[in-house]
């Protein structure tokens, strides 16, 4: 370490990231590990003045530049319920974020909810496809069909949105190479500014885990290699620039000439015009408030999560108190090693001189053994400026961040079982 860590203590800074999450969805999907529970009227709306009460708690401190509603399915909310909690953030100065980003469900989205979504300064959707064909739809528990994704896009671009995710997953059970390429080549082909692709996993407490876990279906890790490996191809074929593990985003629209419309804005350069600047931050260490059930945040050097209970989350709200399950200090030690770990999924990698910046820590020091064994896997390339994985070590990324980790988390206040924190969003 080149100097004391005790100048890398945060102070009470404004803080520029906000994520809100929106419990509730019409049918749990067959892989989903995520909090959700099916709505009812009564309860969305008490949900959704909770939700305010919350805003109002974090708003002193919070100036977003980007902000994020994930869930669950955000688009389930109506009209009326998104203008409370859209005026509510006009109050409190919460609009106005360079990156307003809002995940939706094929099914969910209406020409009215559209319009009152981009009025209000929201610019980025999130659509969670997840496949175009009807098969895997069915297998996965999705609730839309193949027509919705089509149909909804429309809507979005009519309402004004010229930044449009779609979300899509490969390793599913009985999907073969041919049925992916086909939906990724029908993905492509809509002219979105950004792809989210994700390959299964199967997370304890859900049904596709339970099906592994009685030898109903099998991983087949050839299989999924290829995918991943048409996944690449076929996006940087089509103009696209894999910036993260998953992630992929144009530098300008789909048929558009002129420069690169590359960013710099959360530290890292190199990053093209249309990915995530939320998880952009979240890949850099920022800090983020979260908002919601069992939203995680990361302010001051605590990390917490809220309860995963909307009726608990609730009843502390509208008794004033931020629904808090647990909240931990992270060693400086224990910081570096997450950030070592988060940044390594991203092309980039890490610079040398921006690592240490960061934390206060020399990647090329406390990281050498680890540094020298990815490179022996052939997963990782070394430079004079930094350290990056190469496309191997990027279908391997976690393995890799296991390597960096640092664990050495103070708990200072807990109420419950501790839970993994999620710093993924589309």
């Amino acid at each position: 370490m080149s100097r004391s860590v005790a100048s890398f203590v945060p102070s009470a800074s404004v803080v520029e990231h906000l994520y809100v999450h929106v419990p509730f969805c019409a049918h749990k999907c067959e892989y989903c590990a995520f909090y959700s529970a099916p709505p009812s009227g009564d309860q969305v709306n008490r949900y959704v003045a909770a939700l305010v009460g919350e805003l109002e708690m974090i708003a002193p401190r919070c100036r977003p530049k980007t902000v994020f509603f994930g869930g669950g399915t955000p688009s389930l909310l109506t009209l009326k319920q998104w203008e409370t909690v859209l005026e509510a953030m006009r109050r409190l100065g919460l609009l106005g974020a360079a990156e307003f980003s809002v995940e939706c469900n094929p099914a969910t989205v209406s020409e009215d909810k559209a319009r009152l979504l981009r009025s209000a300064g929201v610019n980025r959707i999130s659509m969670g496809v997840q496949s175009l064909d009807p098969g895997m739809l069915e297998r996965l528990g999705r609730v839309h069909s193949r027509e919705m994704v089509f149909r909804s896009y429309d809507i979005l671009r009519k309402a004004g949105f010229d930044s449009v995710n779609v979300d899509l997953m490969f390793a599913i059970p009985g999907q073969t190479l041919e049925l992916w390429e086909r939906t990724l080549a029908e993905a492509l082909a809509l002219g979105t500014e950004h792809l989210s692709c994700y390959e299964v996993i199967y997370e304890e407490d859900t049904p596709l885990f339970e099906q592994l876990k009685a030898g109903e279906i099998d991983v087949d890790e050839e299989l999924a290699c290829a995918q991943y490996d048409a996944l690449v191809d076929r996006s940087a074929a089509a103009g696209f620039r894999q910036y993260e593990v998953a992630n992929f985003a144009r530098d300008r629209r789909a048929g558009e000439a002129g420069e690169s419309g590359a960013f710099t804005g959360a530290g890292m350069s190199d990053v093209p015009a249309f990915a995530c600047r939320h998880n952009v931050a979240y890949w850099m260490g920022h800090d983020f408030f979260g908002c919601g059930p069992s939203a995680s945040e990361y302010v001051d050097g605590m990390r917490s999560r809220n309860w995963a209970n909307t009726t608990m989350y609730c009843e502390q709200s509208e008794r004033g108190r931020r629904s808090k399950e647990f909240a931990e200090a992270l060693g400086p030690l224990a910081r570096a090693g997450e950030l070592a770990a988060f940044g390594l999924r991203m092309n980039a990698g890490w610079r040398y001189t921006e690592f240490e910046a960061r934390t206060g820590f020399d990647l090329r020091n406390e990281w050498a053994e680890d540094l020298r064994f990815l490179e022996a896997c052939g997963w990782a390339e070394r430079g004079e400026a930094g350290f990056r994985l190469n496309r191997q070590g990027l279908r391997f990324a976690d393995s890799a961040a296991v390597r960096m980790l640092r664990p050495e988390a103070v708990e200072v206040g807990v109420a419950g079982t501790r839970a993994r924190i999620p710093l993924v969003e589309a």
